[in-house]
């Protein structure tokens, strides 16, 4: 048995015993006693390799499918109509939570400014952000990242990563460990094929800037002396439990911004094939040094998306940009 059959026996197991006490208390019905019949026929599909397979078209079910619903039976293609209609108002509900769970207009003080784009390739997406703090006098702690995979089950992992840092970053002010606590209880929490790739920060009202980037795209402080990338400190997220990080240890000088991105931006490819990349992403931050973070992040994506102008985007795109604002 592969994990993921595991994760999805030990899914069903729950459900059975959750049921099961269930009847204990109103007794038995039809409606329980169809919903201990499938299950009991999904875990013997487990155990006969059959588990997950469309039984109209015998291809396997899509993953997201499976994640919100193990005992559904159909792929997406052959789903009735009502199923169809049930499936999108899931989604449309999953995509207004996800977007509430993300924090309100970025941050604006006399330390600190914030931007963010954030654009899922579908009705959810599996890149993390949030940030706490930022209020007047105060400093800042932030988090973006990617989850490994796409669509609910991706957008499910996002969401217990960001409900572990909103939990952790007001008690943990060392951003190391506040990197090491969220891996700790995100391994413990996922299957081994699951990780997440994050960067970790910290801002402060003088301009000292700590950074966690765990196996993550390298972070871009951007001045007027260039672009310097800022690379990973650890391995990403969920691979190794008691993985420990470094931080990244710098004082933005006024004017001068970080810039954080998902691989959503420099995988993004041109209707020939052709992908963005990293070094086009520096070349653009570098000839808006000095600019506002607003200006920074709109620039950015606009830049992305007519590159990609005419071809479906394949990723979730995240772009934050922190600045210190220049003195007046």
């Amino acid at each position: 048995m592969n994990p993921e059959e595991a994760f999805f026996r030990g899914e069903l197991i729950d459900r059975r015993q959750r049921a099961e006490r269930t009847a204990e208390r109103v007794g038995t019905r039809p409606d329980l006693a169809a919903l201990l019949a499938r299950i009991d026929e999904a875990l013997g599909e487990i155990e006969g390799g059959t588990f997950g397979i469309c039984r109209t078209c015998h291809d396997p079910i899509e993953a997201e499918l499976l994640h919100a619903d193990p005992l559904i039976q159909f792929c997406v293609d052959h789903l009735d109509r009502a199923e169809r209609e049930r499936l999108q108002a899931d989604l449309d509900l999953a995509s207004r939570i996800q977007q509430r769970l993300l924090p309100s207009e970025p941050a604006a003080g006399p330390h600190w400014r914030t931007a963010r784009a954030y654009l899922p390739a579908g009705p959810v997406g599996g890149d993390v952000f949030d940030l706490v703090g930022g209020g007047e006098g105060a400093g800042l702690t932030f988090v973006l990242g990617d989850v490994a995979g796409k669509g609910v089950a991706a957008a499910l992992l996002m969401s217990n990563v960001q409900a572990t840092f909103r939990a952790l970053a007001p008690i943990e002010p060392d951003v190391a460990r506040l990197a090491a606590r969220i891996n700790h209880l995100f391994c413990r929490s996922i299957l081994e094929s699951h990780y997440a790739t994050l960067v970790v920060g910290s801002a402060a009202p003088d301009g000292r800037v700590e950074l966690c980037n765990a196996g993550h795209l390298p972070a871009l402080l951007v001045g007027k002396g260039g672009v310097r990338a800022l690379g990973a400190t650890g391995l990403p997220a969920g691979m190794f439990c008691e993985g420990t990080y470094e931080a990244h240890r710098l004082v933005l000088a006024p004017g001068e911004s970080l810039l954080l991105f998902t691989d959503g931006v420099t995988e993004a490819r041109d209707a020939s094939g052709e992908e963005y990349g990293l070094s086009r992403l520096i070349t653009r931050a570098a000839a808006l040094a000095g600019q506002p973070a607003g200006e920074l992040v709109a620039a950015c994506r606009t830049d992305v998306e007519a590159f990609h102008a005419g071809t479906p985007r394949a990723d979730d795109v995240t772009l934050f940009a922190l600045e210190r604002p220049a003195r007046s």
